[in-house]
């Protein structure tokens, strides 16, 4: 699948909250089994493991689409270019595929952020740039100061979350949706609807979520697990396809079950739904 010229695996691998040993052999083993997408961030603090982890794959740096983060603290011009220098160096890389501002700022002009991500492109960091956790107005005040294209924008996404406001909003600037949490943290992998569903086709519900997210356009999603079984299963999502009444059932869990899992109050903006 292709934006702005970017082509992005639509199943990738989640980095989040995993360090040490763990996080090494959890991306070894995803690219062990076909993973090509490596979504990572400097606020997770084991960009330097997952570049570690890449290498001792030996998959070819061509293959891979590697995504990371600048975080929020991080945004002031400055700041900015250092957080990328040492992402790009703890990866182990001579650019990233996919560079994102983590969260719009509280405190700078969105402007003057889009403006660092956009130099950080242009000092040849990183092949692309995009945005995360920005709602309708920012990805619009982002759009009208960009020199390149926003490739995605990376946002909580599952079905009890709607998400269609900023779903719309990515589809009609030509952008990805990477979902992010998709699963939520597991609170809906025990949902009957998913269940019976997933008993239908004989798959885990995981797999019926991760085939909803990527069934419906432009939608990217970055499942994370340490597990070697669950990691393998969440990429199996491509030999099977949910009808329209099973697509329909699953995004209608949102309408009673609305839950939010990465709300943080220090960083949160004011969502659209």
């Amino acid at each position: 699948m292709t934006a702005h010229g970017a082509t992005i695996p639509v199943i990738g691998f989640g980095t989040w909250n995993i360090g040490g040993d763990i996080c090494a052999r959890a991306v070894e083993e995803a690219l062990k089994v076909g993973y090509r997408h490596i979504d990572a961030a400097a606020g997770y603090k084991n960009e330097d493991i997952v570049g570690g982890a890449i290498k001792a794959s030996g998959v070819p740096r061509a293959e891979l689409f590697i995504t990371t983060k600048v975080a929020p603290e991080n945004l002031a011009d400055d700041d900015f270019q250092r957080s990328a220098e040492k992402s790009v160096e703890e990866l182990g890389v001579d650019q990233v595929d996919l560079l994102l501002i983590h969260w719009p700022s509280k405190t700078l002009k969105l402007a003057d952020t889009i403006r660092s991500l956009n130099k950080a492109k242009e000092r040849g960091l990183t092949r692309h740039i995009g945005v995360s956790n920005f709602t309708t107005k920012h990805l619009e005040e982002a759009w009208a100061v960009t020199d390149a294209p926003l490739v995605t924008n990376q946002c909580e996404y599952h079905p009890y979350l709607n998400q269609d406001k900023v779903l719309k909003a990515c589809r009609d600037k030509g952008m990805f949706f990477t979902a992010f949490s998709p699963l939520a943290r597991e609170a809906v992998l025990s949902d009957p609807v998913i269940g019976e569903i997933a008993t239908r086709h004989g798959k885990t519900p995981a797999q019926v979520i991760l085939r909803w997210d990527v069934q419906q356009d432009r939608v990217v999603a970055i499942p994370k697990s340490s597990n070697p079984e669950r990691i393998a299963s969440n990429f199996d999502v491509f030999g099977f396809s949910l009808s329209d009444d099973e697509m329909a059932a699953i995004s209608r869990l949102s309408q009673t079950k609305r839950q939010r899992v990465a709300n943080p109050a220090h960083l949160a903006p004011e969502w659209d739904d």
